[in-house]
């Protein structure tokens, strides 16, 4: 039994992109297909995936059913993180959708999910990503001050939901934890943040996200070993589709 992890599929069999420009580069073109034949390859029934947001482009369930159906169909069992881009996702109705999709999918949200004796836990996250403003040397000297003091309200929201999850699972006796985000832990400006210090007391082995499109963008927060902690980016045009192996 295994675990994988992978994010940012953007599915849209039902919908339209909401900015027809985005994700049309070469990696993009025919993603669904080439990541369901590499889950086919390399993920078992009894292993298990976890989804790190951004799965369709709907913006109500009405408009998600085919995504949705496309990643309960792909093997082992697997566990949805909420993206900035999961319109049909209402945090307030997340027991509803778990509820709806028993057996097929799990919803991750203010709640935990049981991998052997580790809990995963995790929230959508949130980090400020500008506008930064730079000088001629193209270093960022400035920013928005408004913008940058919207985020922080949306980072404590966003921490307050993640210590549920793990107080709930630390109630039922859990003590080792990985942790999944949608967004990164931390901006391109920051070397800590309230996430890494919450996965730091907590303990948790991992930190797992996504988000991060364009190889431009793929160091744009921590990735490897910081504090004893690894930390992964897994969106899946980093990933080229290929899930990755988070425990055996």
């Amino acid at each position: 039994m295994s675990l994988y992890a992978i994010g940012d599929l953007h599915l849209h069999f039902d919908s339209e992109l909401k900015a027809p420009g985005q994700l049309t580069g070469r990696v993009w073109q025919d993603h669904e297909r080439i990541f369901q034949e590499n889950c086919a390859s390399l993920i078992r029934e009894e292993d298990t995936l976890v989804l790190v947001g951004d799965h369709s482009w709907g913006k109500k369930l009405s408009e998600c059913g085919k995504d949705l159906d496309y990643i309960a169909a792909l093997p082992g069992r697997k566990i949805l993180l909420r993206g900035n881009h999961d319109m049909f996702w209402d945090v307030k109705k997340t027991e509803k959708l778990n509820a709806l999709y028993e057996g097929r999918l799990f919803f991750l949200q203010n709640n935990y999910y049981a991998y052997e004796d580790y809990a995963l836990v995790g929230t959508k996250g949130y980090t400020f990503e500008g506008p930064f403003y730079l000088d001629r040397y193209g270093h960022v000297a400035g920013w928005d001050e408004a913008e940058a003091a919207h985020a922080e309200k949306l980072v404590a929201r966003e921490a307050d939901r993640l210590q549920i999850s793990f107080e709930a699972a630390r109630r039922d006796g859990y003590r080792k934890f990985i942790m999944f985000l949608h967004y990164p832990p931390t901006n391109v400006l920051q070397r800590n943040s309230v996430f890494t210090k919450m996965a730091e007391a907590y303990g948790a082995s991992q930190v797992i996200y996504g988000h991060c499109h364009g190889e431009s963008r793929f160091h744009d927060s921590i990735r490897g070993k910081k504090r004893g902690i690894r930390y992964s980016l897994v969106s899946g045009d980093c990933l080229r589709w290929h899930p990755m192996k988070v425990l055996d």
